[in-house]
């Protein structure tokens, strides 16, 4: 390898050329390309076939010093999916494997990512330690568990509100002052894991949308707002009435904005 070629590269880039993964004249434009579609380098040259994910892993295990696993023989159930936000998890492309002690270890495809190591540090409180693995595997792991997430979590909303006593008109209002008081109503605990879910996405806020027919509950996150379920319409005043007493607004004004 000629080391003027490789002489204006660092970090990962020259990882690549000096392992004849990349030509030293394409390496920026495809780090470029990465970047405008807002995707980790690793992703983007294995997604485009540009580097086989199995040889990269293997050589950049060796040259960086860490274990590399094969996810193939890793048991996804036994995954700790509440211990991490679900959005550094996207943002990071990175995932939490297992927990020992005071110790998460996290599967990362690109071995010079020590920001996400640092970062969920921060949110868990938890020591962390990179374990490699190969990026088709990781992105496969990684939409599986959000994808189980995600169906776990409406699941559990939709099953809330299987028993609820669905009535009309004034009973229904005395029924939403009744539950707000409640603690261990279903009305309570289902409006407790819509906002913890939505804080485990990082959404930046909730929308409540009561039609005719239907009501609809999503949240935003990066500036796209998902559905999170959909409950029965006639529910929609006992839900709004929870969350304007945990707000500690008059649950009896619907005339004007509180």
């Amino acid at each position: 390898m000629d080391t003027k070629s490789t002489a204006h590269l660092s970090g990962l880039p020259k990882f690549l050329v000096q392992h004849h993964l990349l030509a030293a004249q394409d390496v920026h434009k495809h780090i470029e390309d990465a970047k405008k579609k807002k995707t980790p380098i690793i992703s983007y040259l294995v997604a485009h076939k540009l580097i086989d994910a199995a040889t990269f892993a293997s050589l950049a295990s060796v040259a960086f010093g860490l274990p590399l696993l094969d996810l193939n023989a890793f048991d996804s159930r036994s995954l700790p999916s509440k211990v991490v936000n679900e959005k550094l998890i996207s943002q990071h492309h990175a995932l939490p494997l297992f927990k020992r002690g005071n110790k998460l270890f996290i599967a990362v495809s690109d071995p010079t990512n020590f920001q996400v190591l640092d970062e969920i540090k921060f949110h868990t409180r938890l020591n962390t330690e990179a374990i490699l693995v190969e990026e088709d595997k990781l992105a496969k792991l990684i939409e599986t568990s959000l994808e189980a997430a995600d169906t776990s979590m409406k699941d559990m909303l939709d099953g809330d509100l299987d028993n609820i006593e669905i009535t009309g008109g004034d009973q229904e209002a005395k029924a939403a002052e009744r539950d707000s008081d409640i603690d261990d109503a279903p009305i309570v605990r289902f409006v407790n894991k819509i906002l913890l879910d939505s804080i485990k996405k990082g959404a930046s806020d909730i929308h409540l949308e009561p039609y005719e027919k239907n009501f609809r509950i999503r949240y935003r996150a990066d500036g796209i707002l998902t559905e999170i379920t959909s409950p029965p319409a006639a529910l929609a005043n006992r839900i709004i009435s929870r969350i304007k007493v945990m707000s500690k607004m008059d649950i009896a004004e619907r005339r004007v904005p509180q």
